[in-house]
């Protein structure tokens, strides 16, 4: 990924917003949260920019991704769903889900709004 030219044209985009690396020595996704949960906890909105997401599911939360540039491949329940700019997916409660794509932009939705105790990678246990 190119990672400064990404969050420059996200800095450039969404002035003022928070830019967050997933993981700087193996870089994956850049999420610039554009409406945190932070400021009303019924939702929140983030621009991911994805290589490969990890499998992961959300105890809570809806998660809706919409392509904005690029094509992403997304994996939920074992079922690869295709998405091209416009197009979307609306994962549910307890799907297990993960995207690849290549500095494809996507808008994400969560209802209520993301937090990382919702956030639950596969490997760990469902409670």
């Amino acid at each position: 990924m190119r990672i400064n030219e990404v969050i420059a044209e996200l800095k450039k985009t969404y002035p003022g917003k928070s830019v967050v690396l997933n993981n700087r020595n193996n870089l994956t996704e850049i999420l610039c949260e554009i409406e945190p949960s932070q400021l009303h906890p019924s939702y929140s909105v983030a621009i991911g920019v994805i290589d490969e997401t990890t499998p992961h599911y959300h105890k809570k939360s809806t998660e809706t991704y919409e392509v904005i540039k690029g094509e992403l491949d997304l994996i939920v329940e074992g079922k690869t769903y295709h998405l091209k700019p416009g197009e979307s997916f609306t994962m549910q409660p307890q799907e297990i889900h993960s995207a690849k794509g290549d500095e494809t932009w996507v808008k994400c939705t969560s209802k209520p709004g993301w937090n990382s105790d919702d956030h639950i990678r596969v490997e760990e246990k469902r409670v």
